[in-house]
């Protein structure tokens, strides 16, 4: 009898363990450790995607207010997806390269080849800066060689900055191509670290990647951010990512969308990421940019 009670506790017990198990496989995320443990703190919002919809697009806005801890977003699954960062990357590249001290400061100029490049505001001598600011790709491949994957990769590790392997393969352009992913939770998180200088990095190098982060300046807010496009086998994808800070708010915000037209129209996909994403700030939280 007591063999009996003591099989029939064991197989109990493994049967609690498989529901508990099987329970957190439901509801845990597939791509991100960031996404937020518990529901309530993810907020929908159909008008995000009304705002999506209405330029031609495909895709999330996640928002995230610090102060009440609440991502709001029209669709989770797809924030939660990882998706090559793009540009969105020139944010750590600057950083490693700050930090590694292959990059001085906001001033440090990358010469220009004299070779026709994919867009002309890359045609010049540019400073980090400029480079930053004109999301200048061939500067930042220039600054991706002198890192190294070994370094690259030592840093990407220590910043828990999405799912990324470098090798000398990739090197060059691993976040425009390739098997590289973030997630805009995971966005989100790197942003977040980086604002409240958690990040192990030093405040020089943190304020000089503030500085040349600043979209714009008002006397009510600050809006830094960064936009991210990647052309990956004819598959357009495109981020806007930052936060704002003004006296009494501090919202986050990772917008990943993608066009639903067959025709193409890069100028009008450029300007919607960023369009798209004031949009649904003005509508949460009265934030007119």
């Amino acid at each position: 009898m007591k063999k009996i009670c003591m099989l029939c506790l064991c197989i109990l017990c493994f049967s609690c363990k498989g529901k508990k198990e099987e329970a957190k496989k439901v509801s845990a995320p597939e791509e991100s450790t960031t996404i937020p443990e518990t529901k309530d703190n993810l907020i929908q919002k159909e008008s995000f995607q009304k705002i999506i919809d209405s330029a031609s697009l495909k895709g999330s806005i996640l928002l995230f207010d610090i102060k009440k801890e609440r991502y709001y977003s029209n669709d989770f699954v797809w924030a939660n997806t990882g998706k090559l960062p793009a540009s969105t990357y020139k944010i750590p590249n600057s950083i490693i390269g700050l930090e590694t001290k292959e990059v001085t400061d906001q001033n440090t100029i990358f010469k220009w080849n004299g070779k026709k490049r994919m867009f002309k505001s890359w045609e010049a001598d540019l400073t980090l800066y400029q480079a930053f600011q004109r999301s200048c790709v061939p500067c930042f491949q220039e600054v991706a060689r002198k890192i190294g994957v070994k370094r690259m990769n030592h840093y990407i590790e220590k910043f828990q900055y999405g799912t990324i392997k470098v090798d000398s393969a990739n090197l060059e352009n691993f976040w425009l191509t390739g098997k590289a992913t973030i997630t805009q939770f995971q966005q989100i998180d790197f942003l977040k670290r980086f604002q409240q200088e958690i990040l192990p990095i030093s405040k020089r190098t943190s304020a000089i990647v503030k500085e040349i982060m600043i979209l714009k300046e008002t006397e009510n807010y600050v809006l830094r951010g960064k936009t991210g496009w990647s052309i990956d086998n004819d598959h357009h994808n495109g981020w806007f990512v930052g936060y704002i800070e003004s006296n009494d708010q501090l919202v986050f915000f990772a917008t990943n969308v993608e066009p639903t037209q067959k025709d193409f129209d890069q100028k009008q996909f450029q300007k919607n990421r960023k369009l798209i994403t004031f949009k649904a700030l003005e509508r949460l939280f009265g934030m007119k940019l």
